[in-house]
């Protein structure tokens, strides 16, 4: 899937890609931010591994996320932007050397899971390991379910099927 974008694509499925993420964020904002927190849009970052290009604007809408729901002020939204970009390059390089789409659900669960208690333990005065237990489970329910999306979203050949170079315009 070695597929050539225009800017123009790139930036229009990097703006859908921040918009859908927020919309996410907004409609399970009940369990995303919790003791559990299950994010459910963090298995988006898997869409990184289609679209390589994906990896900053998805540490943007963490970042975004972060300040207008989170609460917790910058020092969590700089750290979801570095956890977004880091996150999403893993999965993005991990398709660059050959790694099965399993490298979605392993660094979707392990990355956040890891190391947004770093600053979690800080900003809420409660232990990393406590912080690191909970967050892993949701990290895992949203890592398997970002692996599901990239299986399916290979299948259908979404990356070639959204801008079809040839197609008759009637």
């Amino acid at each position: 899937m070695n597929q050539d974008y225009t800017k123009t694509q790139k930036l229009t499925i990097s703006a859908i890609c921040i918009a859908l993420y927020l919309v996410v964020m907004l409609c399970t904002q009940s369990f995303a931010f919790g003791q559990y927190q299950v994010r459910i849009a963090t298995a988006l970052y898997g869409l990184s591994y289609i679209f390589p290009f994906l990896v900053v604007p998805f540490g943007i809408a963490n970042v975004i996320s972060n300040l207008v729901m989170g609460g917790l002020g910058p020092v969590d939204a700089i750290g979801g932007f570095f956890m977004g970009v880091l996150t999403s390059g893993v999965i993005a390089m991990g398709r660059r050397y050959g790694l099965g789409c399993w490298i979605v659900a392993v660094a979707v669960t392990l990355l956040p899971g890891l190391g947004v208690p770093v600053w979690l333990s800080r900003l809420l005065h409660i232990p990393y390991v406590v912080l690191v237990a909970s967050l892993l489970v949701g990290q895992f329910i949203s890592g398997i379910t970002g692996m599901l999306l990239v299986r399916a979203l290979e299948k259908a050949d979404v990356a070639n099927l959204c801008f079809r170079t040839n197609r008759s315009r009637n």
